[in-house]
């Protein structure tokens, strides 16, 4: 018997490990590391050291080093000093002499790369962002261990050496090119597409596909150039970062406050969502009772680790795209309108009302908003050569399974479309019971799976705040039970506190309709296009060519007055906004 279950071991090893570099056991680790890419807070990730093969295989425990070994054998000479050179060169009177030839989490492990192997691109950036990349180093050398507690998989580093003799040390990217497309169409596709056929209600059918493909292209083109922007320094992994170097130290703060209303709109759209739909199919209990269970529920999955949270992120791709097949099925099923693909509803080329356009702008943004970990998945990339290649897969999949949901969605319920569209139809009795019942059970599946995830940074917040990061260690006298008691107490209570804060606000805003638009025209208008723009003007300059700044302040300034439009008009009353 013995014997058996270690062959069924064996197998089930052998077929977690089938297909090499994109095996099960390798989607996982990706799966946990993307998971661990919304910081609000930046801090410190885990490293390991890679072995010198050009491509890094996971083989077991000798072909990586943790952080806490010893370091890598750097000798001084042979390492480039490079921020020294560059400090010097610009005369910001920053870099100083300890500075040659460090790295930004520790001086043996990550040698600084400003200036060198992208030396094309950095010796184009602003003389700003030279001293900003210089500051950024040296504020990560001033902290040069990595905090205790990270869960996560950790990054990768590799030493190089290059024809000079000097040597690197680079982060190293593990994500092969599927396993990059899976996080980032996980990053992106949510809830927000439920909102789409509202959007086409409000801007109609022309104005409404405009604005979907608009949002698309433009989304996708500052993917891309926050990956430029990364490529002026190695040691830049995410949006902070680059924050931090284009605008100094404010810059960084005001990105973490954005992180922090996004992920708590994103909770709250979430509780919203479920208790919505319960309502719906089991009326017996009020919406804000489905609002308190749904807290309830969310409650002890706030304390599980991350290796078991990321693994259940695949659950809400699976979730959302079967949610728009089984609508597309119940469409074809019913034979007459309302909520019929064979009969459909009155449906219009321009708005109604043209005062409700402005509604649109938020709900057509909202499924864009990834760009906070787009640098993240970027620098995870075993080639990041083929990150453009990965983008175009994501967004075509993206673009197709959000237009399909707007299109799909106002065909069938037409003027009567609601906040969300599952809502229509969970309404109608019509559609197949099992179903019906499917949607519940993938909508209920969304907020368990995604909102864990997005507390984890937020509860990181809170646990700094209140002197509990993980950064912070215990005095010799601390070590009692007592005070270990205590800030384990305060930390589970941050925990529950997150949570019920989330429930509240969902309580105190239950309009799915304008959470989505408000977070839209608010928050990714300015993280996902404004932001990334401003970025990239500010590290480049002039050294872009007139065709591309001019394109780029267009997309700015038009960005910047839908974005204030839109949150404006989210922020309206409806009763007002019908009457103008």
């Amino acid at each position: 018997m013995f014997t058996k279950f270690n062959r069924s071991a064996s197998f089930s090893t052998r077929f977690r490990q089938a297909g090499g570099v994109n095996s099960i056991d390798n989607f996982a680790r990706s799966w946990q590391r993307a998971a661990c890419f919304p910081e609000v807070i930046p801090r410190q990730p885990s490293f390991v050291a890679a072995d010198s093969d050009d491509e890094w295989h996971p083989s077991g425990a000798e072909s990586i080093r943790p952080h806490g070994s010893p370091p890598l054998d750097l000798d001084p000479s042979l390492t480039r000093p490079l921020l020294g050179m560059q400090g010097e060169a610009h005369g910001s009177g920053i870099a100083g002499p300890g500075l040659a030839g460090k790295g930004i989490f520790n001086a043996s492990l990550l040698g600084s790369s400003f200036g060198t192997s992208y030396g094309t691109i950095s010796s184009r950036v602003s003389e700003s962002t030279r001293k900003h990349v210089i500051e950024f180093h040296r504020e990560q050398q001033a902290h040069p261990e990595p905090p205790t507690g990270h869960d996560g998989e950790p990054l990768l580093l590799k030493q190089v050496q290059h024809e000079d003799g000097t040597r690197e040390n680079i982060v190293v990217g593990q994500s092969t090119v599927p396993q990059t497309i899976f996080n980032s169409v996980n990053v992106l596709i949510g809830v927000g597409l439920l909102s789409l056929p509202l959007a086409m209600k409000h801007a109609g059918w022309l104005l409404g596909l405009i604005l979907l493909l608009f949002s698309a292209i433009t989304t996708s083109y500052t993917a891309k150039i926050l990956a430029k922007c990364l490529d002026v320094d190695r040691s830049l992994v995410t949006y902070a970062d680059l924050a931090y170097i284009s605008f100094g130290h404010h810059a960084r703060v005001v990105t973490s406050l954005l992180f922090c209303l996004e992920l708590l709109g994103a909770c709250v759209a979430l509780v919203v969502l479920f208790a919505d739909s319960l309502h719906v199919l089991f009326p017996g209990l009020s919406i804000l009772q489905w609002q308190l269970v749904c807290g309830v529920m969310l409650v002890p999955l706030n304390f599980l680790p991350l290796r078991l949270l990321s693994v259940t992120s695949i659950l809400g791709i699976l979730s959302c795209t079967s949610i728009v097949v089984i609508i597309c099925i119940d469409g074809l099923v019913k034979p007459d309108a309302p909520g019929s693909l064979r009969d459909p509803s009155k449906t219009y080329l321009f708005p109604d009302n043209w005062a409700t356009i402005p509604l649109s702008f938020g709900l057509i943004m909202s499924p864009w908003g990834g760009h906070g970990v787009f640098p993240n998945i970027y620098r995870d990339m075993r080639h990041p050569h083929k990150y453009a290649k990965s983008l175009w897969a994501t967004y075509i999949f993206t673009y197709s399974l959000d237009c399909a949901m707007a299109i799909l969605g106002w065909l069938m319920f037409g003027d009567g479309i609601r906040d969300e569209v599952t809502a229509n139809v969970l309404r109608v009795d019509e559609y197949p019971r099992f179903l019906s019942i499917c949607i519940i059970v993938f909508i209920a599946i969304i907020p368990i799976t995604k909102v864990p995830l997005n507390c984890r940074p937020l509860v990181a917040t809170a646990e700094v705040l209140c002197g509990l990061g993980p950064h912070i260690e215990l005095d010799s006298n601390e070590h009692s039970g007592r005070r270990i008691f205590f800030r384990q107490s305060l930390s589970a209570f941050i925990r529950i506190l997150v949570i019920a804060l989330i429930v509240v606000m969902a309580i105190i805003f239950p309009s799915f309709d304008r959470i989505m638009a408000l977070m839209g025209s608010a928050l990714c208008f300015t993280i996902c296009i404004i932001l990334p723009l401003a970025f990239y003007l500010k590290i480049f300059g002039k050294e872009i060519s007139p065709k591309e700044r001019l394109l780029d302040w267009f997309l700015l300034i038009i960005s910047s007055i839908s974005a204030v439009v839109g949150t404006v008009w989210a922020l309206l009353p409806q009763e007002m906004i019908s009457s103008l």
